[in-house]
């Protein structure tokens, strides 16, 4: 009797802990999703024809982002809207990226994205520019905290093509930290290199 006691004891032991572990995770994902801000960019009815007739729905595509560096985009559909929402956001909350950004503030090169039909061109900019976009790459510059960059839609004005394409360029971005990793050399090289290159371009 007290050995079934010990491993009865035992087993509850085990199922707290692991309790435990479940519970801290949940609530460090709380708190990261906490940080997070979310922007609705596009909602659309959509139809599904089924043997009764049409089935009608809503799918949105939403943006989310910590405004420190990380960002990310996703699109559900649901029968209702506050659902599509909360389908969308979550699947965001997934598929979060980091992107490398200069004083915090803009990007570090210019760039060109493409997706589809969705063609973008993002520049970084000076202090005090402000976000120069159209909506949906203004609301991936928001999320992602972007404060100064100037970007032009080059394609289609499809807001899931542009925010792919934006996403596309985003990804292309690299930090000097980066760039000197890659090629073994110091930050302090690569930076005096490209300091460089506009007067001897220049001469």
């Amino acid at each position: 009797m007290a050995r079934e006691g010990q491993q009865r004891d035992s087993k509850e032991g085990g199922r707290g802990e692991r309790g435990g572990r479940g519970r801290g995770r949940e609530r460090d994902r709380e708190d990261r999703d906490s940080d997070l801000v979310d922007k609705l960019v596009h909602i659309n009815r959509v139809a599904k024809v089924v043997k009764g007739g049409r089935r009608f729905g809503f799918a949105a595509l939403v943006v989310v982002g910590d405004q420190n560096g990380r960002v990310g985009f996703g699109h559900g559909k649901a029968r209702e809207v506050p659902e599509a929402i909360r389908k969308a956001t979550d699947a965001a909350k997934r598929a979060l990226i980091r992107i490398p950004l200069k004083d915090g503030r803009t990007i570090h090169h210019e760039v060109r994205g493409h997706h589809g039909a969705g063609k973008v061109l993002v520049r970084p900019a000076p202090a005090g520019t402000g976000i120069i976009a159209g909506g949906p790459m203004r609301a991936v510059f928001e999320a992602l905290g972007v404060g100064d960059v100037v970007s032009k839609s080059l394609g289609t004005s499809n807001p899931y093509n542009m925010v792919r394409a934006t996403f596309d360029a985003l990804k292309h971005q690299q930090s000097p930290r980066m760039v000197a990793q890659r090629r073994g050399r110091s930050v302090a090289e690569i930076l005096a290199k490209r300091e460089g290159a506009p007067a001897e371009a220049a001469s």
